[in-house]
């Protein structure tokens, strides 16, 4: 069912992209004021000449590890074990999560600390821009440590395999990502 909304939802975004570059060549045929074609030489340059570069953001790669997050946390909840079996898995586990917080919370609340912006501030810093891949990383920790110890993930494999399945999982989400930016970007170009 999501499958099939997503499948339409991207098309909808590629019927729309095709509807904006007919809409504006006819709007700067008509010369309508502060119009770009994308069908000018210009505006073919740009839509093919920036393509990578609108497709290459940051949501792009958010995108990408949340989908590796999802397939890090997908097993280990798809395989329900009798309560108290990986009790000891799941201690350690959190050992390394609250580990890995304490060290990320070293990188940013002290003072000078080096995830801080220049002056000193929490919004906008480095970490705030890397919110999502940091908060990636905790789960990877968590995840790995306690599918390595329960025995869940047996070998460097399995865990490669958990990652890159919500990357499989997640893929049509990656197809619309591609057309929705691509649109955005074209829409801005045109009236902007």
């Amino acid at each position: 069912m999501k499958s099939k909304l997503i499948t339409r939802l991207t098309l909808v975004f590629l019927v729309a992209e095709v509807a904006l570059i007919l809409l504006s060549w006819l709007l700067s045929a008509t010369m309508t004021e502060g119009v770009h074609s994308l069908l000018t030489p210009e505006g073919t340059r740009w839509l093919v000449g920036h393509f990578s570069d609108i497709v290459a953001s940051p949501l792009l790669v958010w995108l990408l590890l949340l989908s590796m997050a999802w397939g890090a946390v997908l097993p280990l909840v798809q395989r329900p074990s009798p309560v108290g079996q990986h009790r000891e898995a799941f201690l350690i586990a959190c050992a390394f999560l609250i580990l890995y917080i304490v060290v990320v919370l070293l990188l940013t609340v002290v003072p000078h600390a080096v995830l801080l912006s220049a002056t000193g501030s929490l919004f906008p810093s480095p970490f705030s821009r890397n919110i999502i891949p940091i908060g990636c990383l905790g789960v990877f920790i968590f995840t790995t440590t306690f599918g390595i110890t329960s025995g869940l993930l047996k070998s460097f494999d399995d865990v490669c395999r958990s990652l890159t399945s919500g990357i499989a999982q997640c893929a049509p989400l990656f197809l619309l990502y591609i057309f929705l930016i691509q649109f955005w970007e074209s829409l801005r170009f045109v009236f902007f």
